[in-house]
């Protein structure tokens, strides 16, 4: 009689990044797997590291010796708001990466007890699978919708795919005295932080270190590149824009206050359709956007349709869940505030503050 047949296994470690191996089996694991992301990529969590003084940490399952799921994480730690590890910080996606349910539901329990060893108070997980039945998690369909879409075949058919009122007006931003370069150069990154860190603070948010900027860009070599619209030579509008697996999408992106009286932004973007179809891409991720939001408003006309996104919370016992999110109402009087700071001002301070929001 044959012996009965024993299932391997599953194993749950902490993966060691600074290995380099490692790191490039996660990598290949990340663009094998039809849901990676961008920010599943070890290069994401290195980057980010780096560039916000936080820490990387990922978990891995194993079965027989097999990678079969993977939960990148950063531990992000804020004297304003607060410490949780997320996944990924600093991105819009992420969250478990596996190949069965008993791997998702083991690096689950993994990342609880990580947060519970590390003194870390709260986790999120920023799309993947989700802990619907797991006690101490809050699951969310309605806060974020993302938006992606097809590219068309070549430029005069990317223009036609724009419906009527948003192609009016892109046709006023290529009517106008525009240029349009690309790259990653020194020039290309001070451009883009230039209109970048205007553009947020006049939105009411704190920019990013430069130093992420550059890392991510350094991370990921001919994955990621600027565009950046100048008028007489002058930046208007300026995108830092992400590859992953025939996708393109404009990450950190903005404009000056003379971007919407050019037309700026609408060039850019359908500048950056035609770019990224040269590339060999075939769809364009608009990202997120918070639900029934003005950046809601805006991809929706430029015809993209909203597709719910799921979020997990956890929040260890007798701890509040973090509230980083800038379109809170509890955060209103601090945006109306920011928004009056002179640029200088706004730039030296907001680093320190936004490497806290994860």
């Amino acid at each position: 009689m044959n012996a009965p047949f024993r299932p391997a296994s599953l194993t749950l470690r902490q993966a060691d990044l600074a290995q380099p191996d490692e790191a490039l089996r996660l990598e290949a694991f990340v663009a094998d797997h039809p849901a990676g992301t961008p920010f599943h990529r070890p290069a994401w969590l290195h980057a980010t590291a780096r560039g916000t003084g936080n820490r990387a940490l990922a978990l891995v399952a194993e079965r027989a010796g097999s990678l079969i799921g993977y939960l990148p994480l950063l531990d992000v730690r804020s004297p304003l708001f607060g410490r949780v590890l997320v996944a990924s910080g600093f991105g819009v996606g992420g969250g478990v990466l596996s190949e069965d349910a008993a791997a998702t539901a083991a690096l689950f329990i993994g990342a609880e007890e990580l947060a519970s060893r590390n003194s870390c108070p709260a986790i999120e997980l920023r799309g993947g699978p989700l802990p619907e039945a797991r006690s101490g998690w809050t699951i969310r369909h309605d806060s974020h919708c993302g938006f992606v879409c097809d590219l068309a075949i070549d430029d005069e058919a990317q223009l036609a795919a724009i419906p009527r009122k948003q192609r009016a007006e892109v046709r006023k931003g290529l009517a106008n005295d525009l240029t349009v370069e690309t790259g990653s150069g020194l020039d290309d990154r001070a451009a883009h932080y230039a209109v970048y860190a205007q553009s947020v603070r006049n939105l009411g948010t704190p920019v990013f270190p430069r130093q992420l900027f550059s890392e991510v860009l350094d991370a990921f070599g001919v994955d990621a590149d600027i565009l950046t619209v100048r008028h007489r030579g002058q930046p208007v509008a300026s995108v830092l824009s992400l590859y992953h697996a025939g996708a393109v999408m404009p990450y950190w992106g903005g404009g000056t206050h003379d971007a919407r009286r050019l037309r700026a932004n609408d060039r850019m973007y359908y500048e950056l359709m035609l770019h990224a179809r040269r590339r060999g891409c075939t769809r364009f991720d608009f990202g997120r956007s918070k639900t029934d939001s003005g950046a809601y408003d805006f991809k929706r006309n430029w015809g993209f349709e909203p597709m719910p996104l799921g979020y997990a919370s956890w929040a260890a016992d007798g701890a509040p869940l973090r509230d980083a999110d800038p379109t809170s109402s509890r955060h209103s009087a601090k945006i109306a505030l920011w928004k009056r700071l002179p640029l200088p001002l706004a730039n030296a301070l907001g680093p320190w503050i936004a490497r806290g929001l994860g």
